[in-house]
């Protein structure tokens, strides 16, 4: 959308307040409220001054920073009644007046950007599986460590709410009465549709209170823009329904977790260059970006898959991949060919590692580099020992991944040589960061501990 049409709609719709929003460091939203009497134009060229050391990618002694709007991300919503103008903003240097390198949406830029010989457009097809809960509590405290979750999906009410509930790990593609939670899907994918994303289908998941959205092919700074959206628009319209969301991707213990598997081709000249005739009627392209992704793994999951609840989900038995390999519609593998696809246009290949915790921008950004490292080595990744591997591969440990945060951070100081458009100071503040969140989750006495140690 174009800038002065945004002036006029503000003026026609007599939009009160203009919503600036910014992801942070970890990649949640942040937002600061304009009144429209300080809306204009310059509001597009002079941006708004923030304090950015408070987002986490900036020193506190050179955090004067500004936003700028991006009129291309402007959306109207709600907000008790009244009606608000929201625009995804970049984050710019107050000194130079040039885009920040430290901000995650202008480093996704500038990859996409530093790809042109190779690809037009890297196209990203996510999807997001969250758990929808009625109540949830947690507590740490020096003498307590408890939390506590509940829904009358939940089989674990399966005496109160008699027949209609979802048995454990039963829940795939389950209808109503079992599936509970189809009103506020519907919501929630209505609300997305409205502000122009295009939803291709929603249901339940596998686990107790678990649903998935998937949303078509877009581009990949869009996918990440989405990203936040959908984040965002789950979380308000559960809460008018007195629900609770959360993406973590192990929230359940024994049950499934939430992933986000991205299904991801390029375009050059207006073809898919995914499509060709060697292994699985994929390109020597192809095969090489999926190459450099597994050999970038570990590192690139330090972005990817940056809790330590990550990896709480990447165990085996839950139909989450533990080994760097790929194979033909094996959902085991951190990269799936999705066997269904016959259409040479709609080639893809899927990446089942990554989870919504992550920022997707520095993610998406990650995985990419990884790829086009492949492509530009002309790696093969039958040759580098990554497959094809068609059979349980949870009974293997061919390619191992990290099964933790800070082996994962390890992998990523040792091989982030590919992520040439990171800047070495995030990456170590990154790194630290980490490390730190690690270490602090380690501290903490776990209640198994207490299982198993607690009469030695």
């Amino acid at each position: 959308m174009e800038i002065k049409e945004l002036l006029s709609i503000v003026e026609r719709e007599k939009i009160n307040f203009i919503d600036l929003k910014v992801v942070d460091i970890w990649g949640k939203w942040r937002h600061v409220t304009l009144a429209r009497t300080n809306f204009s134009e310059k509001t597009f060229c002079d941006g708004v001054g923030f304090d950015a050391s408070n987002l986490g990618y900036a020193s506190v002694e050179n955090s004067d920073m500004i936003l700028i709007p991006d009129p291309k991300t402007a959306f109207i919503e709600n907000v008790g009644g009244e009606k608000v103008l929201s625009l995804i903003c970049d984050v710019y240097d107050a000194n130079t007046g040039k885009p920040s390198y430290h901000d995650p949406r202008t480093i996704l830029k500038s990859t996409l950007n530093s790809i042109k010989d190779i690809a037009d457009e890297v196209c990203f097809g996510p999807e997001y599986e969250f758990h929808i809960f009625e109540d949830v509590r947690y507590k740490i405290s020096n003498n307590e460590v408890t939390v506590q979750i509940d829904s009358k999906e939940g089989f674990w009410n399966s005496e109160e709410t008699g027949e209609y509930f979802i048995g454990k790990k039963k829940g795939y593609h389950r209808i109503p009465p079992f599936d509970t939670l189809m009103e506020v899907r519907n919501k929630i994918v209505s609300k997305l549709l409205e502000y122009g994303i295009p939803v291709k289908y929603h249901h339940h998941e596998v686990g107790t209170c678990q649903v998935e959205i998937e949303l078509n092919f877009v581009s990949a700074l869009k996918a990440a823009d989405y990203t936040l959206l959908v984040k965002y628009i789950a979380r308000q319209v559960a809460k008018e329904y007195g629900l609770i969301v959360t993406f973590m991707p192990k929230p359940l213990y024994d049950e499934a977790g939430n992933g986000m598997h991205v299904h991801q081709y390029l375009v050059k000249d207006g073809e898919n260059i995914f499509a060709g005739d060697k292994l699985y009627g994929l390109s020597e392209t192809a095969l090489s970006y999926i190459a450099g992704l597994l050999k970038h793994a570990p590192s690139v999951m330090a972005f990817t898959n940056p809790t330590t609840n990550s990896y709480r989900r990447l165990v085996p038995g839950y139909e989450a991949p533990t080994n760097a390999v790929f194979a033909l519609a094996n959902r085991t593998a951190a990269i799936r060919i999705p066997a269904y696809v016959k259409d040479a246009k709609k080639k893809r290949i899927e990446f089942r590692t990554i989870d919504a915790s992550c920022n997707p921008y520095l993610a998406f950004s990650a995985m990419i580099l990884a790829g086009i490292d492949g492509i530009k080595n002309k790696m093969d990744p039958t040759k580098e020992g990554f497959g094809p591997f068609e059979k349980d591969l949870y009974v293997e440990n061919i390619k191992p991944l990290p099964y933790s945060l800070t082996q994962a951070c390890q992998a990523l100081k040792n091989d982030n040589d590919y992520l040439k458009l990171f800047p070495r100071e995030l990456i170590e503040h990154w790194i630290k960061l980490k490390i730190s969140e690690d270490r602090e989750i380690m501290s903490i006495p776990h209640p198994k501990e207490f299982e198993n140690y607690f009469d030695i």
